[in-house]
């Protein structure tokens, strides 16, 4: 499925959307992290759950659990928030 990538990631891609597979929101992360090393510590805390910098969306719905499935997504996207004043 596709994947768009926020451009504070695009150093590990090099792209603004990539290809990958997986059946949860966590295998997706896994395959992202086996093609671009790395990448997964950038939107996964060290809890297993989601930066809170970060949004993920699928379907245009906003996602929070590494557990959801992805039976017939087609594109996921992330997406870094804001913060500061």
């Amino acid at each position: 499925m596709r994947v768009l990538i926020p451009s504070p990631l695009h150093d590990y891609t090099h792209a603004p959307r990539v290809e990958a597979r997986g059946d949860t929101l966590g295998a997706l992360l896994d395959d992202l992290d086996r093609q671009f090393p790395g990448i997964r510590f950038r939107m996964v805390d060290e809890q297993g759950r989601i930066r809170r910098h970060m949004r993920c969306f699928v379907g245009g719905e906003q996602v929070f659990a590494l557990s959801h499935p992805l039976d017939g997504t087609i594109e996921v996207m992330f997406v870094q928030a804001l913060s500061g004043g």
